[in-house]
């Protein structure tokens, strides 16, 4: 099969079909997204070699259960080892031995093939296209913030960054009825969320400083950061969800003499993001950018990491580059 891969440098190359172990289940995958954490290994984040990709819909082709089979998928991508301490008490996605899909000791769905287990999987209803489901990994990553915090209509909340994660994490955070304030670098994003009628700004200099319950900081840089510090009030709560391979400063004494709660936010719920998704609660084809073929997968990677690019897409199958003889090949071949 044809896979983008990251080991060293980024490629398109030939690999063998995933070998499933026990549990687990072969997805042929139909679509796939590049995610900013894509861009930011390639840029030395997380030290990850493999295949790349966690954002993905497929169909089930093989799996212990033969009901599963033929199945349209989205999956979950922690795959815990279910033994340890952390996961006895339930909390799977921090096991210290996890794999995850694409970024951590398991090769992702930036390929024609992928494994998981069967666990892992979600069925997808009829009224949810495979442009909504590749969606759905990064919304349910965006609905993490409200799981874990309770945000009130009169809450005055700050999102920095209106990128790919900024922009989902508005369109969730506005279903509380708070009161919600994007600042981001790039026109476009901020006019997606304005035609929302979500409040929006290029200028985070105009926002008042420390005046903001909740700020989510999405923005991808140390720039953002800093931005997010200033923003939020004493004794506010100040969101984490950027991975980027550059270290960030933290004046931690500040923080402590705030006494702002910080916290970090990752992965989060699939089954509420379908929901949203199938009830039509959030719209996400607009924020779609291109898709390509994953012959020209270097290029999709270019363009998801230009500045302002919304959501870029791969369809791994179909016609695949020519081969070491010269050949072309569209099937799983090994």
């Amino acid at each position: 099969m044809w896979a983008l891969a990251y080991e060293g440098h980024l490629g398109l190359s030939r690999r063998p079909l995933p070998r499933p172990t026990a549990g687990e289940v072969l997805i042929r995958v139909t679509l796939a997204g590049i995610c900013r954490t894509d861009i930011e290994i390639t840029r030395g984040y997380g030290e990850f070699s493999g295949i790349l990709g966690h954002e993905f819909v497929g169909v089930v082709e093989s799996a212990p259960v033969p009901e599963w089979v033929g199945r349209r998928v989205v999956g979950e991508i922690n795959v815990p080892c279910g033994r340890c301490a952390t996961c006895r008490a339930g909390d799977g996605i921090h096991c210290r031995a996890r794999t995850v899909l694409g970024i951590v000791g398991r090769d992702g769905a930036l390929a024609q093939y992928c494994a998981l287990p069967l666990a892992n999987l979600h069925p997808l209803p009829d009224e949810i296209s495979d442009r909504q489901a590749v969606f759905v990994e990064p919304l349910a990553a965006a609905l993490a913030i409200a799981q874990r915090h309770h945000l009130r209509p009169q809450d005055r909340v700050a999102v920095v960054g209106a990128g790919k994660l900024g922009l989902l994490v508005a369109r969730v955070l506005v279903l509380s009825g708070c009161d919600l304030t994007v600042v981001g670098r790039h026109q476009r994003g901020l006019a997606e969320l304005a035609g929302l009628g979500i409040q929006v700004t290029q200028d985070g200099g105009s926002l008042p400083f420390a005046a903001f319950d909740v700020v989510v900081d999405c923005s991808g840089s140390t720039s953002g950061f800093a931005l997010a510090r200033e923003l939020v009030r004493p004794r506010g709560l100040l969101v984490l969800k950027s991975t980027v391979a550059a270290g960030e400063a933290l004046n931690a004494t500040a923080l402590a003499v705030d006494e702002v709660t910080v916290s970090g936010s990752r992965c989060g719920p699939f089954a509420p993001a379908l929901r949203l998704l199938a009830r039509r609660l959030v719209e996400v084809e607009p924020l779609v950018e291109a898709v390509f073929p994953i012959a020209d997968g270097l290029a999709a990677f270019r363009r998801a990491a230009d500045p302002g690019a919304l959501k870029v897409l791969v369809e791994p199958l179909g016609a695949s580059p020519v081969d070491g003889e010269g050949k072309w090949s569209d099937g799983p071949s090994g």
